[in-house]
């Protein structure tokens, strides 16, 4: 039985894809040695960081920890 209902569970699927798409390019960036411009790795930086932030504010609502009792809500942050 899930733990969370269909829609929080296929947002935190595609949250996780979305953030690993952009982690892979990342490694293949730094570990693996591909050549792009400065500006693209800026680019390449804020999206993967804005991928990760999307995957756990989806992690949190799947463990059910975005109520007003679980803490500040990273998503409502400036």
């Amino acid at each position: 039985m899930p733990f969370a209902d269909d829609e929080t569970i296929a947002a935190y699927r595609e949250a996780w894809d979305a953030w690993q798409k952009q982690l892979q390019h990342l490694h293949r960036v730094f570990l693996e040695g591909e050549r792009i411009r400065p500006d693209q790795l800026k680019g390449l930086l804020g999206r993967e960081a804005r991928a990760k932030e999307r995957w756990e504010a989806a992690r949190r609502r799947l463990l059910g920890l975005d109520s007003p009792l679980a803490g500040p809500n990273l998503d409502e942050l400036p």
